[in-house]
């Protein structure tokens, strides 16, 4: 057994708040497991981006682009994930692992950009 854990995300200015759940899983070989990112912003927004990172990592394991009321149904995170699915249901994004692997442990990290 080992443990999925999320990193408490930074808040900006207000505008855009991020909010992760659970705070950590305990996971075996096996096991599906979806990691919750709830973004609330202040204002109206027209595009956002929404990126999974693993243990600090520098590069997004899985990332995407959202539009404000329109759902998206789970999508694999190829090519640098295929085994983890996004899927986004307004105001949650939605890390899948369908089916946990030991190098799937870690600390998972949301992080919202508004983009304009």
């Amino acid at each position: 057994m080992w443990r999925l854990g999320v990193l408490i995300p930074l808040l900006g200015a207000g505008a855009l708040r991020v909010t992760q759940a659970p705070g950590e899983v305990q996971v075996t070989a096996g096991d599906r497991v979806a990691l919750g990112c709830q973004v609330e912003v202040a204002e109206p927004w027209e595009q956002l981006r929404i990126e999974w990172l693993k243990d600090g990592g520098h590069e997004a394991l899985c990332d995407t682009r959202l539009e404000p009321a329109t759902p998206k149904p789970p999508a694999p995170c190829a090519p640098r994930a295929p085994h983890l699915h996004l899927a986004w249901q307004p105001p949650l994004a939605t890390l899948s692992v369908p089916r946990a692997r030991r190098n799937d442990s870690g600390r998972y990290l949301c992080r919202a950009t508004l983009e304009i």
